[in-house]
């Protein structure tokens, strides 16, 4: 298994809280690190609260005694920390190079093979998050598990990129805390907690991330340009998917925004990459430019085309089930999506992107004057 993700984001505190359980279960764990000494180690396992004794720790880069020391206590489990710390003496390049990299992860998988012993490596990310490294070291291995997040927040998910015996469509969600990584069990309304109701916009999107559904705040700011050229900016969204949805609100809405800087953003820091995202989008740069809050305890979904129209998305009835039991009144969704009734939620469809505008914007439709303002 190999763990990736961007330095300081947690993936030593991950693994050695999960060390420490899997040693409380009765199995015989050994740690390699390749970066910490094993004081520090203890350190961090005093600040977290684990029991110490109960983890085998050995600091070192050598593969070859790393592992012979493996075959010396026989673990249940090995976990390397990490992968471009460690060196082959027999191969004439620096550590973290992509011939070292290769040479020592094979030789660790080879180990785990010949002696049946789960190995967990962690491996660096480039400046792009890519795992760092030649992609034979993705392949040598049978679980690539991303650990994500913004280190200016507290939540962190883990998501598995590729799982040769499983599903890759599930994911953990942990929030970091002073005692370390705590598991989130219900993360519904984790990226709401501090929505302020009736702004101008912000959208609620229902998001599939993994195999679960999460409620989210798409935001967009439109203004006047400051100087120079317009600028596009986005945090969260795919920034071409962006300049896209820029063109259809301008082309079939008549949305001047041309001459105007957007700035887009997922609030709390989760990356959303899904076209269902679309029109939550479309609501929020709407709702900015206009300088008109959307309706109140309202959800938004739905892929964009160029042509204007509203396309399905997957998983509806997940959406509109989550969206109700987090308290939402009414969701606005691709035209013949509504099939499945949701109770304590009225579902609206829309085929085009006007058709949505009119349901969001229009007094005389579905919403009150209280609701938009």
């Amino acid at each position: 298994m190999l763990i990736g993700g961007e330095p300081g984001i947690g993936k030593s505190t991950l693994l050695l809280q999960a060390a420490s359980e899997m040693a409380r279960g009765g199995h015989r764990v050994l740690y390699v690190s390749g970066e910490e000494s094993a004081a520090q180690l203890r350190l961090r396992g005093e600040r977290l609260g684990l029991d110490k004794e109960e983890i085998l720790i050995v600091a070192g880069t050598e593969v070859d005694r790393l592992i012979a020391t493996a075959l010396e206590v026989q673990p249940s489990v090995m976990i390397v920390d990490s992968v471009q710390a460690v060196r082959c003496p027999g191969v004439e390049s620096v550590p973290g190079s992509v011939a070292q990299v290769r040479e020592a992860a094979a030789r660790f998988v080879d180990h785990a093979k010949r002696t049946s012993t789960p190995l967990l490596l962690v491996g660096h990310v480039t400046k792009d998050d890519r795992l760092a490294g030649p992609r034979t070291l993705e392949h040598l291995v049978d679980t690539v598990i991303h650990f994500e997040g913004d280190r200016h927040h507290s939540h962190r998910i883990l998501r598995a990129l590729k799982n040769r015996f499983g599903a890759t469509d599930e994911l953990g969600v942990f929030r970091m805390e002073e005692s370390g990584l705590v598991q989130v069990s219900d993360p519904g309304d984790l990226f709401l907690g501090r929505r302020v109701a009736a702004a101008t916009g912000a959208a609620v999107l229902p998001a599939i991330v993994g195999r679960r559904p999460l409620l989210v705040e798409v935001q967009a700011l439109v203004g006047e340009v400051a100087q120079g050229s317009p600028r596009r900016t986005a945090v969260g969204l795919d920034h071409n998917r962006l300049a896209m949805i820029l063109a259809v609100v301008q082309q079939h809405l008549g949305v001047e925004l041309s001459n105007r800087d957007v700035f887009a953003n997922v609030a709390g820091g989760v990356g959303v990459g899904e076209p269902g995202a679309d029109l939550a989008l479309v609501a929020a740069v709407l709702s900015s430019a206009r300088r008109r809050p959307l309706p109140s305890r309202w959800v938004v979904m739905g892929e964009i085309g160029l042509t204007g129209e509203v396309r399905p998305v997957s998983r509806v009835s997940v959406r509109l089930r989550e969206s109700a039991r987090l308290g939402f009144e009414a969701a606005l969704v691709p035209d013949g999506a509504c099939s499945e009734d949701v109770e304590g939620l009225r579902c609206h469809g829309a085929s085009t992107v006007g058709e949505a505008a009119r349901l969001l914007f229009d007094p005389r439709g579905v919403g009150t004057p209280g609701q938009i303002g």
